[in-house]
Parts: structure tokens; C-alpha cells; sequence
């Protein structure tokens, strides 16, 4: 039995609240539930010893109160809980999504169908934890000692039962606990498989059909989902059993009590309101751990899902390794197709000085000197796996620097790059909707006339209304590589940036496009825009001012 995660105390601001707040609910409660069992005693004692009426408006006042305390108490329990729930995982998921961002490559062990279950449904699970578990636990930590300590005062022996038996449930529900955790880690395995292959499946359906090779993966994913199936039922067989071990430990110990008082209520050894007042309070000892119990099946999913988040988070500030690179550079104005560049001051534009990048414990960018003034067009080239993303990575802020300088007009760019520089990668991601919508994502106030400016520079050839699919589906590949560009563009003009950084955006274009694109970075390019494109290809070489040419090292 797990109580809060402390990771989740350190990095959650959220969580720190909610145990702040739980506690003060909890000290409330338990007065409510003391109050509640000494005015039913009392009321109960004043009935059977003949009292007026009139002098039991006393209790009969407290009782009404604490049990209107004790219901506000737990109104305000769910709307902490789920509020609470809500905080946690939006913290979590913006934690999660910046790790992401500064590993664009990927994280080593976590695929993306594994990332896109623990972002969705698997910290959607904490809202149980939140909800129920974590409410019950704080409350058995407060209520329960406050409550054997009530019983202890009104009969010192039946306090004493009541601290030799409680144990028992701890005991049960560590034992129930550790069973469960092992399933339900075998259970989030399972349904992480089963979104892989969904995915896998989804993303080669065409090749699959092609080559009659469908019916076997679905019959792969049929498999995958029964035994997800049966983890799940396992899970649901342990939940019942432990609860009904937990209910009948929770049962005998209270008889015990009961027992205990009527015999000295029978013998004279004992008065009826203290005998009352702890009957009526035993089942309250017991309450929250029964509650506690029975809470934490439905929460440990939520458990399992945030020890993954973390594993996640842990693997992304580890980094992962890549090839070792070391950088060479063509000095502006040398570039092929330019003997001459325009000069500029020093420290004007891009300078790029002794640039080191490591991923984990790998140098893999090693004294990478350039300089990229205002208004010149850049190739970064070279072979696959020479370097050229590693380096637009540190640009962006997705890779960290472990040595070098990188600066703009003199002033260090930082980690956040990317805050100066519109750029599109090799891979155009779309979203469902227009092609306007797309290629002004996050600048939708921006002046309308840029969009048309942005289809002429990247040559787009569709109309603005069209709507797409998920994924940008109802696109060509290279009508959808134009609309990123064209985003890209786009968001330069929006935000008046001074860097342009595209990843081979003419893999997928035909020459006359390719001779049009090039075309209009020229014409950023005169506008005062440094742009640096990643590509081999020889039109695009050819219209360069410069070269940074990374050169792959074996070591």
C-alpha cells in the first residue's frame, strides 16, 4: 500500500496544496465524528434514564451540527480531490510535454504509442487517486488515531482492544497491496501493447493490405487485447477477495469491542454512555482503513502510470547517445555559387562559436564554428547522420549545450532558441482542419495579408479553405511539406523573427517548385532574414551564400 508518491510532493505544486488542505479537512472531520457519537450517546442515555425533553436540545443541537459539518466536510473532500486531480495532471503532462520538446529524437524505452497512453489514459487515472485514495489515507492518518484516542478516554480497555486489533488491517492491506501492484503493472503493460500495435497496425495499413498480410495483424491485436482482457479481470478478482478479507477483519475487530462492553455493560462493570459513546465510535476506527483499501485498486492505475511518468522524465534528463560529430565550416562568402557575401560588423547575425553538443554520455557535436549574417541564405549539408539536425536541435533549444556559444547580434540565445526562430522539420506536422488554420497556428490575429505571402513563398497550390483530415490527411506529401513551410514562414513574418530554419524542404518537390522555393528564401533572405536549410540538393547549394558542411567522426 503506497501512500502519496513523494516525487510527486517535490516536483507538483498541486499535490503540496492538496495535503494541506486535506489535513485541515481531516482535523474537521474527526470533530465531527467524535461530536456525532458523544450526542447520539448522550441523547440515547437521556432517553432511557427518563430525562425531559428540554434538556436534550443540547445534544440534539451538536448532533445536527456535526453531521451538517461532517457532510460539508465531505462535499469539500470530492471538490478538493478533483481539483486537486486536475492541477497534478496538468503539471505532470506540461512537465512531460517540455521533457519531450528538449528531445525531439525520442527518449531511449518509451515509443510513442507507450507516451501517448501515459499522457492520455494513464494520468487520467489519478483522478481515483486523488479522489479516493489519497482523501481516505489522510484521513485515516488524522481521524483514526483521534478517534482510539476518544475511545481510550470514555474506556481505557476498550482503547486498548482497539490499538491490539487495528494492526491486523495494515498487515491485510500490505500483503493485498504488493499482489496488486505486480498485476497491475502486468495490466499497464498489456494496454501499452495493445495502443503499439494499434498504432503500428494503423500506420502501415496500406502496405498491409497491399501485401495480404491484415488478417494477421489483426489477429495480433485480437491476442493483445485478450490478455489485457484477462489482466484486467485478475485485477477485478483480487480487488473483490481483498476487500471482502478487509470487511471481515474490519467486522471481527469491532465485534471484539462489542463484546468486550456488553459483558461489562451485563456484569455492572461498566455505565452505558461511555459503553455507547464507543460502540457508536468503533466502526469510525475502522472506517478510513476499509476506505483506504477498498480506494486503492481503483487508484493504482493512477500509481503505476505516475512511476512511469517519472521513469520518463528521469530517461529524458539522462539523454540517450548518438554519433560522434565534429563540425567544418565554409566561411560565408565561399559558399558554392557565391564568391562574394555581403560583409558585416562583427558579432552581426548567427555566430556559432566552438559548439559542443553530448546526448548522454556521447560528444556529439564537437568546436562547430559559424557565422550567419542578416539577409544571407545557408546550406547545412552532408551526408545522413553528418550532424545537420543535431545542430538545428541546439539552435531550437531541443539539445543542450555542453560547451560553445550560440548568439545572435552578440546576445546568447539561450535554451530557448526557438523563441527567435521559425523553422519546420523533415516531417510536416498537420493538424485536422484548413490549410489557413494550419499555416497560422498560433498566430491567428496576425495581419490576413501575411497569409498570402506565406503561400507564395512556399508555393502552396491549394485552397486556404480546404479542410483536412487528422494528420492532415487530403494532402499529397509534398503539398503537405509546402504547408509547413508555409507555416513557417508564416510565423516569421507574424512575429518579425530573424532566423529561418528548414529541414530539407525540398525532399518531396519537383524541380520547378524547388527553383520557386528557392526563389522566395532569397527573397527573406534580402528582406534581412538569416535562413539556414538543411539539404544536399544541388539547386539549393547553388543559391548559397555560405556552407556549414559537419563531417562525421568513427571515434
Amino acid at each position: 500500500m503506497k501512500p502519496l508518491d513523494p516525487r510527486l510532493v517535490r516536483r507538483s505544486r498541486a499535490a503540496r496544496g492538496f495535503l494541506v488542505a486535506g489535513g485541515a479537512l481531516a482535523v474537521v472531520q474527526a470533530a465531527a465524528i467524535i461530536a456525532v457519537a458523544w450526542s447520539i450517546a448522550t441523547l440515547v442515555v437521556g432517553l432511557i434514564e427518563g430525562q425531559p425533553m428540554t434538556q436534550a436540545w443540547p445534544a440534539l443541537a451538536v448532533l445536527v451540527v456535526a453531521a451538517c459539518v461532517r457532510a460539508l466536510a465531505s462535499w469539500a473532500w470530492e471538490l478538493v480531490g478533483s481539483t486537486g486531480a486536475q492541477r497534478v495532471k496538468r503539471e505532470l503532462r506540461a512537465e512531460l510535454l517540455a521533457a519531450l520538446e528538449r528531445r525531439p529524437g525520442g527518449v531511449a524505452g518509451f515509443s510513442s504509442a507507450r507516451i501517448a497512453t501515459l499522457l492520455g489514459p494513464g494520468l487520467d487515472a489519478l483522478d481515483d487517486y486523488f479522489g479516493r485514495y489519497l482523501p481516505q489515507f489522510v484521513l485515516t492518518v488524522v481521524a483514526t488515531p483521534a478517534c482510539i484516542a476518544a475511545a481510550w478516554i470514555a474506556d481505557p480497555l476498550s482503547g486498548l482492544v482497539l490499538v491490539i486489533v487495528l494492526p491486523l488491517i495494515p498487515v491485510f492491506m500490505a500483503l493485498i497491496g504488493m499482489a496488486t501492484e505486480a498485476v497491475q503493472r502486468r495490466q499497464w503493460e498489456s494496454l501499452s501493447a495493445l495502443s503499439r500495435g494499434f498504432l503500428e497496425v494503423v500506420g502501415g495499413l496500406s502496405t498491409l493490405i497491399l501485401y495480404g498480410r491484415a488478417e494477421r495483424q489483426a489477429r495480433r491485436i485480437r491476442e493483445v487485447t485478450d490478455g489485457y482482457r484477462r489482466h484486467t479481470m485478475k485485477v477485478l478478482r483480487i480487488t473483490f477477495l481483498s476487500g471482502f478479507t478487509l470487511e471481515f477483519a474490519a467486522s471481527l475487530s469491532v465485534a471484539l469491542v462489542a463484546v468486550s462492553i456488553g459483558l461489562r455493560l451485563v456484569s455492572g462493570d461498566m455505565s452505558l454512555a461511555p459503553g455507547l459513546f464507543v460502540l457508536v465510535l468503533a466502526p469510525e476506527v475502522f472506517l478510513p482503513l476499509r476506505n483506504v483499501g477498498a480506494a486503492f485498486h481503483a487508484s493504482a492505475a493512477g500509481v503505476t502510470a505516475a512511476a512511469d511518468a517519472f521513469a520518463l522524465l528521469d530517461a529524458a534528463e539522462a539523454g540517450s547517445g548518438a554519433t560522434d560529430v565534429a563540425g567544418t565550416v565554409a566561411p560565408l562568402g565561399h559558399g558554392v555559387g557565391h564568391e562574394d557575401a555581403p560583409a558585416h560588423p562583427p558579432h552581426s547575425g548567427l555566430v556559432v562559436t566552438g559548439l559542443a553538443v553530448d546526448r548522454g554520455d556521447r560528444r556529439v557535436i564537437d568546436g562547430l564554428d559559424a557565422v550567419v549574417a542578416p539577409s544571407s541564405l545557408v546550406a547545412v549539408t552532408g551526408p545522413s547522420g553528418s550532424g545537420k539536425s543535431t545542430f538545428f536541435a541546439a539552435l531550437l533549444g531541443f539539445a543542450p549545450v555542453a560547451a560553445g556559444e550560440l548568439s545572435w547580434d552578440g546576445r546568447p540565445l539561450g535554451d530557448r532558441g526557438r523563441e527567435h526562430i521559425a523553422w519546420a522539420g523533415q516531417t510536416p506536422m498537420l493538424l485536422a482542419g484548413t490549410v489557413a488554420d494550419n499555416v497560422r497556428l498560433g498566430d491567428e490575429a496576425a495581419d490576413p495579408s501575411l497569409l498570402g505571402r506565406a503561400f507564395a513563398v512556399a508555393g502552396v497550390d491549394v485552397p486556404a479553405e480546404l479542410v483536412l483530415g487528422p494528420g492532415g490527411a487530403g494532402l499529397s506529401g509534398g503539398q503537405a511539406q509546402r504547408v509547413a513551410i508555409a507555416r513557417a514562414v508564416h510565423r516569421l513574418l507574424a512575429r518579425r523573427l530573424p532566423i529561418l530554419l528548414l529541414d530539407e524542404p525540398t525532399s518531396a518537390q519537383d524541380a520547378g517548385r524547388e527553383s520557386s522555393l528557392v526563389d522566395g528564401l532569397r527573397e527573406l533572405a534580402d528582406g534581412g532574414v538569416a535562413v539556414l536549410v538543411a539539404s544536399h540538393r544541388p539547386a539549393l547549394l547553388d543559391a548559397a551564400d555560405g556552407l556549414i558542411e559537419p563531417a562525421v567522426s568513427h571515434v
